[in-house]
This record gives structure tokens, C-alpha cells and sequence, in this order.
């Protein structure tokens, strides 16, 4: 179904939680990490607005549900790697820190910067997840027809 390499489906793996950690939280695990590289920006940070587009049931027709604003921005460390960010709102700290670790994972510090950043940030979601799975489960109702027995 997916054309895409196990190397691109892993970066899209890592991009997605930077784009939805709490900025807050991905600053103090980055920070305990180390410093951040030396870079060159390829595109400074900018914000803007996307359309956010949905489909009725999740598979009729696409409708435009309205604009979302987003921070991107492109960088690339003094060894090469490039690191992209596109993150919701409008906070260019989380929009770097997110290009920085993106261009990290492609360096040999990948596999450390995994456990340290985005390990506990994947537990950390799943955690929410499930306590928000296990308050939506409390409040569902089980419909059942009884047969009156005539036929």
C-alpha cells in the first residue's frame, strides 16, 4: 500500500511524535540530552496557516473543516544531516527543537537521542491514550434488542 522505505516510515514514525509532544516536555528531555548543535538554517522558522481538510465517517467526501496554524522550518547540521519541523501553533522553540532531533536521528547520536527523547515521550502518549480510552470506556452504553416471542 506504502511505497515509502523502512528508513522514511521510521523518520515519519519520529516526526509525528515531535510534532504532537508538549512543547514543554520535549524542551526539558532535549535539554537533559546535551546541547544543541551548531546549524545553518535552510528556512527560518515561519508561521503560517494550513487547511485542515476531514471526511464524514472517515470515508465519504473531503470537506474543509477550517485553518490551523502551524510553525515550520528547515535546518542543517555543520555534518550535513537536514532536519525539517512542522508543528501546530505558533512556537518557534518547539518547531527547532523538533528539526534539531530530525536531523539528529540521522547522525550516529540517533540511537541515543531515541531513549532519551522520544522513547519517554512514546510512553508518555501511550500512557494518555489509555487513560483517555479507559474514561471513554466508562461511559459506554451496550445496546441489545430482547425478543417479546411472537413470531
Amino acid at each position: 500500500m506504502s511505497d515509502l522505505t523502512p528508513e522514511q516510515k521510521a523518520r515519519q514514525g519520529w516526526m509525528s511524535v515531535l510534532a504532537k509532544a508538549p512543547p514543554k516536555r520535549l524542551a526539558a528531555l532535549f535539554e537533559a540530552f546535551g546541547p544543541a548543535p551548531d546549524h545553518t538554517w535552510l528556512r527560518p522558522c515561519e508561521i503560517g496557516g494550513v487547511m485542515v481538510r476531514g471526511r464524514a465517517g472517515g470515508t465519504g467526501a473531503p470537506f474543509n473543516i477550517g485553518e490551523m496554524t502551524v510553525t515550520r522550518c528547515a535546518l542543517q547540521l555543520a555534518s550535513g544531516e537536514v532536519g525539517h519541523a512542522y508543528v501546530q501553533g505558533r512556537d518557534k522553540g518547539h518547531a527547532t527543537r523538533a528539526a534539531l532531533i530530525d536531523a539528529l536521528m540521522q547522525t550516529e547520536q540517533g540511537g541515543a537521542l531515541r531513549r532519551a527523547v522520544l522513547d519517554p515521550l512514546e510512553a508518555e502518549m501511550a500512557a494518555g491514550k489509555a487513560v483517555r480510552a479507559e474514561k471513554a470506556a466508562a461511559t459506554k452504553v451496550d445496546f441489545f434488542t430482547m425478543v417479546r416471542g411472537e413470531d
